[in-house]
């Protein structure tokens, strides 16, 4: 009865920072513009649009694994403040990860699929499922994405 109440921002107030662009707005055609929260705080996105202001289309929540795995550049991984934080894109994107052992692991399981993609671009006719080193590393990363 008493107090404040965190409310969620208007759809035309959310906005995200990229970085080339800086700050961009979800498009109102887009079917996310009345997303008023995202779990996570990083969208994908397909297309960027400038009119009035920046906007991005076709985008999409994406959790902090599939990002590490899947995401471009190269994972570092440092001490920072007591924290360890492993980050991509020469810094541009950082998370904190639980402990240096975990940090290490998902920055190992990203090397070992970066080489296993490189073994399938040289051999296109390799069965990635039926290989032992393919199905556990593939195995490994969908236990990751599916329980995180």
């Amino acid at each position: 009865s008493t107090g404040a109440v965190k409310m969620q921002p208007k759809a035309e107030e959310l906005k995200f920072v990229t970085k080339n662009d800086g700050y961009v707005h979800i498009h109102p055609s887009s079917v996310n513009y009345q997303t008023r929260h995202f779990e996570s705080p990083y969208l994908v996105y397909h297309e960027k649009i400038k009119t009035s202001r920046v906007f991005i289309r076709d985008c999409s929540m994406v959790s902090v694994y599939p990002l590490v795995l899947l995401g471009g550049g190269q994972v570092h991984m440092q001490l920072h403040k007591g924290e360890f934080v492993i980050s991509l894109d020469d810094g541009w994107i950082r998370f904190v990860a639980a402990s240096h052992q975990v940090g290490e692991l998902v920055k190992e399981l990203r090397c070992e699929l970066d080489q296993l993609l490189q073994d399938k671009i040289k051999n296109p006719t390799m069965d990635l499922c039926m290989c032992p080193r393919g199905s556990r590393i593939i195995g490994m990363i969908v236990k990751l994405v599916t329980t995180q």
